[in-house]
């Protein structure tokens, strides 16, 4: 009995509960920047910005497009748009090079005589079978 065998799995440790590391630090420093404007913000700013600073936490920590992880994409996407964007396509001209093996002089002059026009092959006789067997004839 043959089974398949999975292949190129990339599973990271979990580390801190149901967290691996690289989760554990977005949510970590989410919580710490929430920690400092608790103490130096209004409540009411204090909320709206722990709000949002949570959403992007989370987010970075767990939402996937496309199958790759949120910081992999924004990396992604400014990678492209720093890039530079002209690309020109010019064919290169490159010699071909054709070698021919040489025969010895006896050969050659035999070849030249022996020189036979190509064979043309019959037409396929698939056509003909295919047109007894869907007519029953032998």
């Amino acid at each position: 009995m043959r089974f398949t065998i999975p292949q190129f799995i990339e599973h990271e440790a979990k580390v801190v509960g149901p967290l691996t590391f690289r989760q554990f630090i977005f949510v970590g420093i989410a919580g710490a920047i929430g920690f400092v404007l608790y103490f130096t913000l209004p409540f009411s700013l204090f909320l709206l910005a722990s709000i949002f600073l949570g959403g992007g936490a989370v987010a970075l920590a767990f939402l996937k497009i496309g199958g790759r992880d949120l910081p992999t994409v924004l990396g992604n996407s400014l990678k492209f748009l720093t890039s530079p964007k002209m690309y020109i396509w010019r064919k290169k001209e490159t010699l071909v090079a054709v070698f021919e093996k040489e025969k010895p002089a006896s050969a050659k002059a035999t070849a030249d005589k022996e020189e036979l026009p190509l064979k043309i092959a019959e037409k396929s006789q698939l056509k003909k079978l295919r047109t007894q067997i869907e007519t029953k004839t032998k």
